[in-house]
């Protein structure tokens, strides 16, 4: 582990500061500031030379300002002649354009790790890509980590009886699936029709919620339209009550008064975007630290990864 350097951009450092405590090896001295034109300015202040450097930078919003400084430290380490450059994304921006489903649009998420890959990265860490064939988009080692297994432990210790996992569209149903399955509980899938972005249309649930503690599962909760749609309806459907699981907190636009104003009881998300400005008052913040050090341990160490999966 000496030859561990660890990196912080500025997206979220309390992350970076509980991964650097769970290893027990300080962030590395980095100088992160904008010139008076408003361009961004990056500097290494330790010597990375023939080190394993691991960047840790959340894509979150600001997403662009986040994805140049990302590339900017990349391109420093890369100068600096380190052995190996490893870039931790938690959150992974761009996600949901992911392929062409209408005329003239880009695939972001393909552009996004091109740029990633050129600029120098040699492997992505990163949690919960809302769709896993992202991963295919790259050409080199691409760890993708998931948070279920944290949801999983804290449904468990909550000890609901009647328990469904419900996802909230058809696109999620796998990862649905495998947290029912860890739990022994039922699943639910909600038929759903977007007819623009940020805008849903609910229909109904295929599956039985009635007199059930439902919990809804999925990557990304963002304007929160779908989330608290989806609860009125299933209460509405008989169900006893009404949880989220979600792993990345976008939380952007009216989410915040959409969710304090729901049914929700409980809005479980994990830390990989900064949510302390986000005043939501049934949220549960469970941190994603400890996984991603695990992750980082084991790579260096030449380990497998795959028990974080079970």
């Amino acid at each position: 582990m000496d030859e561990i350097k660890l990196i912080a951009g500025s997206s979220h450092p309390a992350l970076a500061e509980k991964i650097s405590q769970e290893l027990n090896i300080p962030l590395t001295d980095t100088l992160l500031t904008r010139f008076s034109d408003g361009e961004l300015r990056v500097q290494i202040n330790e010597p990375v030379r023939e080190k394993r450097v691991f960047i840790i930078q959340s894509l979150c919003a600001p997403a662009n300002d986040n994805i140049m400084e990302l590339l900017l430290l990349i391109d420093a380490v890369k100068r600096a002649s380190a052995k190996e450059i490893n870039v931790v994304v938690p959150y992974y921006a761009y996600a949901r354009q992911d392929r062409k489903d209408q005329p003239r649009v880009p695939i972001s998420a393909k552009l996004l790790a091109k740029l990633l890959e050129t600029a120098g990265a040699d492997r992505i860490i990163t949690v919960d890509l809302h769709a896993e064939q992202i991963q295919g988009f790259f050409e080199i080692p691409v760890e993708h980590i998931t948070a279920l297994p944290l949801f999983g432990k804290y449904l468990e210790n909550l000890n609901l009886e009647d328990l469904v996992i419900v996802s909230p569209d058809a696109g999620g149903a796998k990862r649905a699936n495998k947290l029912a399955k860890k739990l022994g509980a039922e699943l639910a899938i909600i038929y759903k029709m977007r007819p623009r972005p940020n805008a849903v249309e609910v229909f109904d649930v295929i599956g039985n919620v009635e007199g059930k503690n439902c919990v809804i599962v999925d990557d990304i909760v963002d304007t929160a339209g779908t989330l608290v749609a989806a609860a009125d309806m299933l209460l509405k459907k008989g169900a006893k009550s009404v949880r989220a699981c979600i792993t990345h907190g976008v939380l952007s636009g009216p989410a915040v008064e959409r969710l304090n104003n729901s049914s929700l009881e409980e809005l479980v998300i994990t830390d990989t975007i900064p949510t302390e400005d986000k005043p939501i008052k049934m949220k549960k913040v469970i941190s994603i630290a400890p996984t991603i050090a695990e992750v980082i341990k084991r790579i260096v160490k030449g380990e497998s990864l795959a028990i974080l999966f079970e």
